[in-house]
């Protein structure tokens, strides 16, 4: 299962449905969005593209139910260190966040070692040289 948190317009959560339709058939894509005009479009995107494996939840990410994702997902949504409490509500043991982060995110990598415990990959953005996609694993409470 794949949540993206924060879904918004639907990236990457949304794009990520489409390609599993075809993909993955088998992925459950959880789209947790508590405005409730971007939940709407969402669902509305859903239905009209016939993605039978999306899940929007209309909610604030703290209040959904814990989801036990495999894969966890989250663009443009907060700093590192409040995107790992998220991740521990929201992801199962043994899952995967992936956070695509700006030019300054080693200063949030040093700043969430504080007080949480990971492993942590950079992959480089497509979009820009700056930046990088963390993909995050073993995330615990110090």
């Amino acid at each position: 299962s794949w949540v993206d948190l924060g879904s918004g317009g639907g990236f990457p959560g949304l794009v990520i449905a489409i390609i599993a339709e075809e993909h993955a058939p088998n992925l459950r894509v959880t789209l947790i969005e508590s405005d409730q005009r971007k939940a709407t479009f969402l669902w509305t995107v859903a239905r009209e593209l016939g993605l039978r494996r999306v899940e929007v939840i209309d909610a604030r990410i703290e209040a959904a139910d814990p989801q036990e994702a495999d894969l966890l997902s989250a663009r443009a949504l907060a700093p590192l260190d409040r995107l790992l409490g998220f991740a521990e509500r929201h992801l199962s043991p043994g899952g995967v966040a992936l956070f695509p982060k700006g030019a300054r995110y080693a200063d949030e990598v040093n700043r969430a070692l504080a007080s949480w415990r990971f492993e942590v990959q950079n992959h480089p953005s497509k979009t820009d040289p700056q930046a990088v996609v963390l993909k995050l694993g073993g995330i615990a409470r110090v």
